[in-house]
């Protein structure tokens, strides 16, 4: 009798997993690129961005135009509130004309800071080396 408890047990245990496996899911996410504060610039665009909780990787597009000149540097900035600034949380690498195109896996802390809206994007030319246009990522609906 014991060992049929334990063989229940392990069934169950392996059900827990694989339902588990069934609930991860994607969260989309959206921002919408404007100038930065004290930046005079036509530039613009969006950026979309999928999570996929299971395996903790963010896939992103970035679309701009009107930029000053070509993107010198591009990352995912956090954590900040809309407006404030922070570090380098997920840098772009590799070309960063228009899209751009892109994934990384995230820590815990990364995927909670993201999903509390405290990342933003942010794309810098040479004459705005701060950063010419950004946007605070959020929840798509």
């Amino acid at each position: 009798m014991r060992r049929a408890r334990w063989l229940s047990f392990g069934f169950l245990a392996v059900f827990l997993v694989w339902g588990d496996a069934a609930q991860a899911e994607q969260i989309n996410f959206k921002a919408d690129l404007a100038p930065t504060p004290g930046v005079t610039s036509s530039g613009k665009g969006t950026a979309t961005a999928s999570l996929d909780t299971n395996t903790k990787t963010l896939t992103w597009t970035v679309d701009y135009s009107g930029l000053s000149g070509p993107a010198t540097a591009a990352h995912i900035h956090g954590p900040a509130d809309p407006g404030a600034n922070a570090g380098i949380a997920v840098p772009f690498t590799g070309n960063l004309a228009s899209p751009i195109k892109g994934s990384a896996t995230l820590t815990d802390a990364q995927i909670a800071q993201l999903e509390a809206g405290k990342w933003y994007v942010n794309i810098h030319t040479e004459a705005n080396k701060p950063g010419e246009i950004r946007g605070q990522l959020v929840r798509a609906s």
